[in-house]
């Protein structure tokens, strides 16, 4: 599959499909295609296949884009988030990858999607996701939003790092996946970083991200509760500059 990401920190990939090519996607995600693409949303493979992806924080149904022309079509994907979309062919990764909620955003046709649950019950319970993740699984490659800076790591047999559980976008199914307490009285109440962090555990690679949406949400909202608790009143226009001049300057 021929493809290329477009733009810096708004990021959107462009797939150039074959003729008789498909991929599937997230429905909503599709920004603009060839007149002669073929788009039909469908469950996926069912009604379990439908239920399986709303566990795993994505839309009931999934949407196909096919090429039934005789010459290349194209098809472009936005990210939902000011971020990074990160490319991943399955084949690197032994065929498998596991992925945060919502994550996803196009994949090829051969690519199954279904969902994993967490290996350890403090892992599903305090790792910020729940006890499910979503499995990527096949052959071809799959396109995941990712917010801020992406980091990737290939991490060593036994090689560990921990990370803030909002911070991660997934993982090589080899990969070990836990979550422990932050160490320190100290840290526990004034760090900032909340009660626990996760710890990924080689061989495997795992990509990381910046800016979590979760904690980019967090952040509008709770610069608006301070504007209305404020009292302050104002335009729709003259508050939204506000809000970003406060999300700037850090106050």
């Amino acid at each position: 599959m021929r493809y290329r990401i477009l733009g810096d920190d708004i990021q959107l990939v462009e797939i150039q499909l074959a003729p008789g090519e498909t991929v599937q996607s997230e429905t909503g995600a599709m920004a603009y295609m060839d007149a002669d693409v073929h788009m039909e949303t469908t469950t996926g493979g069912g009604l379990l296949k439908g239920l399986k992806r709303m566990l795993a924080g994505e839309s009931f149904f999934v949407t196909h884009f096919s090429n039934p022309t005789q010459r290349p079509l194209v098809v472009a994907f936005a990210a939902a988030f000011p971020g990074k979309i990160v490319a991943l062919d399955l084949a690197q990764v032994g065929g498998a990858f596991l992925a945060q909620r919502s994550s996803f955003l196009v994949a090829g046709a051969q690519v199954d999607i279904s969902i994993a649950f967490t290996r350890r019950f403090g892992a599903g319970l305090f790792g910020g996701e729940g006890f499910i993740l979503q499995r990527f699984e096949g052959r071809g490659p799959v396109f995941f939003n990712a917010g801020g800076t992406i980091v990737e790591r290939d991490l060593a047999a036994g090689e560990a790092i921990r990370v803030d559980t909002g911070c991660i976008v997934g993982f090589a199914p080899t990969v070990d996946y836990d979550i422990q307490f932050v160490k320190g009285f100290k840290n526990i109440l004034f760090g900032g970083e909340g009660l626990f962090l996760a710890t990924l555990r080689g061989p495997g690679k795992v990509y990381l991200q910046s800016l979590p949406l979760a904690r980019l949400a967090d952040r509008i909202l709770a610069v608006a509760r301070h504007r209305r608790g404020a009292g302050e009143t104002r335009g729709m226009a003259g508050f939204g500059g506000e809000l970003f001049k406060d999300l700037i300057s850090g106050s």
